[in-house]
Parts: C-alpha cells; structure tokens; sequence
C-alpha cells in the first residue's frame, strides 16, 4: 500500500509535472496499476460533515484537456487536436478510463465557454490564499451562542470565502477547504495558515511542520502546498485577518438570529 508521502508524490509528477504513468513508473519502480490508483482514487478526501462527493473520472484531467488546446491556438488549424485525438491521449499517456464521450463533451463545453483565468492584485495569480478562524456570537434557535467562521482569501483577487460551522474540529478545517475550492472554481498552489493543531502535529525547525496525517489527504488530493507562519508571527497572513474583522462586520452585525447553520450559511459569500 502506498505511503502518502509517496502518493501526493505520484500525483504531482503526473497532474503538475505532466508526466505519464509509463514515466513515472520507471523513475519511482511503482507498477502502472499502482500508479493508475493512486490518479483515479476518489476515496480521499473524506469528513464526517457532509456525504462524501465522488470526484468524477474527468476531473482529474480537465487541467491536461485545457493546457492542450491553449497549446493548439499556436498550432496550425490542420494540426489541432479533435476531441477523439484528446481522448486517445488522455488513455494512452495518462490512464484515462472513463468514456470517449465524456472527454467529447467536456472538449465541447470548453470550445463553447472557454474557462477564465483565475484572476487574482499584486500577487501571481491564483498562487497564494490565506486561512484562519474567526469567531461570532449568533442566536441559534433562541439562544445565544458562538460559532466558528472558515475564512479564505485569495490574495491577488482577493475573492473570499466565508462559511460557519458549529467547531473548529478537523473535519471542519478539511471541508471547509472542499467547499472553498469549488466555491474559487480552483485550488490555490499555497495556502497560509497559524500553527493549527488541526493541520500540525509538531513545529520543527525553520519553516519545517509535520502535518497531521488527514491534512496530507487533503493536500496530496488537491495538490496544494502549505505555508506556516512562524509562531506568533500572525501579521504573515495579515489579509485574512483582516478578512476575519470584516466578516464580524459586515455579516455579523447587528447579531444574526437563525434557526441553523444552514440558514445562516445563506447570507454568507459561499
């Protein structure tokens, strides 16, 4: 069985790097089967929050599709790749088992409706987001209580993502993250965070964390790298923070009164 160290390996050689599986199973000395596993597993991430969403077979080559026809506007018109050309590809460089007529329409919604950039004001775009916690007193029901708020910024479109959840437990912190990625309709390539005990089991030596094992899950399935703050050095993610004082603002004031979480999810940027 894979290591997952070894899994989020595999998965950046092939989804960041390109590189195909025959590749990658002579540089590392795994079987294409194992390999092809560790593409197409949909087991992970998992949490308790919410019903887990298979991830569909094509999502794990959207990324592969888009690159090649950017690449084909600088081709000859002749010598552009047809959706059955992609689809050939897809299998034979990348393992792809799902259906020629997937890769047809998914080809088809992208001539149609090209994706835009993710679009990010003085940061490379879509490289950075920024995380932490906040947290509110709302009345739930008739009572007064606190709540925990999920903030993400991306901090060159400075888009946000906003969310509450009744603790700042693990499965918390990893769906939330589910929720903000399909929420930005993409995963940043850095995220930085406090020292949270959810993500952190141990501070090392320099920038040097030894992460909790399901913060890896997560980071190996979206291929996301993570950046911590030195301790007590906050002011390192200071756009969430000041994310974290405008939603208490902003959507908190005067003190919302709901009948759940769900309901008060609603008016949030989410």
């Amino acid at each position: 069985m894979l290591q997952m160290a070894n899994y989020e390996f595999i998965r950046k050689q092939h989804f960041l790097l390109g590189k195909s599986i025959r590749q990658i199973s002579r540089e590392t000395g795994y079987s294409r089967q194992v390999i092809r596993k560790a593409l197409t597993s949909t087991e992970i991430p998992v949490y308790q929050l919410s019903k887990p969403k298979p991830k569909p077979v094509i999502d794990f080559v959207k990324p592969i599709i888009l690159e090649w026809l950017r690449q084909d506007e600088q081709a000859p018109p002749k010598q552009r790749h047809t959706a059955k050309r992609i689809y050939q590809r897809l299998v034979d460089e990348h393992g792809f088992t799902g259906g020629e007529s997937t890769v047809r329409r998914y080809v088809r919604e992208l001539r149609v409706s090209p994706p835009k950039a993710f679009v990010p004001l003085d940061f490379p775009p879509g490289r950075f987001a920024q995380f932490d916690w906040g947290e509110v007193t709302v009345h739930l029901q008739g009572k007064q209580v606190k709540v925990q708020v999920f903030c993400m910024r991306c901090t060159y479109s400075r888009k946000i993502f906003i969310k509450t959840f009744a603790h700042q437990k693990q499965e918390a912190l990893l769906q939330g993250h589910v929720d903000a990625f399909e929420f930005f309709g993409a995963v940043p390539q850095v995220i930085t965070y406090d020292n949270l005990t959810t993500a952190v089991k141990k501070v090392l030596e320099g920038k040097n964390r030894e992460e909790q094992e399901r913060f890896i899950q997560l980071r190996a399935h979206y291929l996301f790298e993570s950046y911590f703050c030195d301790p007590g050095k906050g002011h390192q993610k200071g756009q969430v923070e000041n994310l974290v004082q405008f939603a208490q603002r902003q959507f908190f004031t005067p003190v919302p009164s709901v009948s759940s979480l769900e309901e008060l999810n609603q008016i949030l940027p989410l």
